[in-house]
């Protein structure tokens, strides 16, 4: 798993949080709630074949991130093509103690089995890319880049079981069902069962699923809430790989 530390400091004493780079919603069930229900296991495991079949969408994307009494967010915007399996999201990393930012916004682009962030620093040269193989990470860029690739969220949901049906929602000005489960995630974390909350709307979409993964890191054990929500279905998704000769194949620190 590819780690990123940002230090900062937290009111007197220093704090050290390890950032990844690559939760609970506050409904409760309603009462009758068949757990693992036929239709409402077939709803989320279908969330993402609906994606596909939408197209593309924008994306909100928020990864929040809890260890020894620090918790900071990532947050990031873009859009997404379902069908290409290729996005773009700015992520806007966590502000110091004081509030300003310390690193500039890092454009992601995703693409099939690759990661390109730009702005990444750590010794990266501003106007170059840095590549990621994302077969070589543990987590299967769930957590690494920050920012939940869009479609491996969704992904993750073929494996939901154990799953509730909350009752109906606003979100956006649209009305979805929510769904409350567990599915398994991929090697690299803490425990394989991943609790989420998932939000389709009438077509089947996925408008925002909340999957909380766990991992260790230097022996401390990191709680991570990685949101997406999806609106805007149909938006124009350009996406354009960098050239090789842009691509930073230095040293990174």
């Amino acid at each position: 798993m590819l780690v990123r530390q940002y230090g900062w400091r937290s009111g007197a004493c220093g704090a050290s949080v390890a950032v990844v780079i690559a939760a609970v919603a506050g409904c409760s069930p309603r009462a009758g709630a068949v757990a693992d229900d036929r239709s409402d296991t077939g709803a989320v495991q279908g969330a993402a074949a609906a994606l596909v079949r939408a197209g593309s969408a924008k994306a909100r994307t928020s990864m929040e991130m809890a260890s020894g009494g620090t918790r900071v967010t990532i947050s990031g915007t873009g859009t997404y093509d379902f069908r290409k399996r290729m996005g773009m999201l700015r992520v806007v990393l966590p502000q110091d103690a004081a509030g300003a930012q310390e690193h500039r916004p890092i454009t992601e682009l995703l693409a099939p089995s690759a990661l390109y962030m730009k702005n990444r620093g750590a010794g990266v040269p501003a106007d170059k890319w840095v590549r990621v193989d994302t077969r070589t990470l543990s987590d299967g860029n769930l957590v690494t880049g920050g920012a939940t690739d869009p479609l491996i969220a969704a992904e993750l949901l073929r494996g939901a079981r154990k799953v509730s049906y909350v009752g109906k929602e606003e979100l956006d000005g649209v009305r979805v069902r929510h769904y409350r489960g567990v599915t398994a995630a991929a090697k690299g974390f803490a425990k394989r069962d991943v609790p989420f909350d998932a939000y389709l709307d009438d077509e089947g979409r996925l408008r925002k699923v909340r999957h909380r993964f766990s991992f260790v890191n230097e022996g401390k054990t990191v709680e991570v809430a990685s949101t997406t929500v999806l609106y805007g279905f149909g938006a124009p998704v350009a996406v354009e790989l960098p050239a090789a000769a842009d691509i930073y194949a230095g040293k990174i620190r």
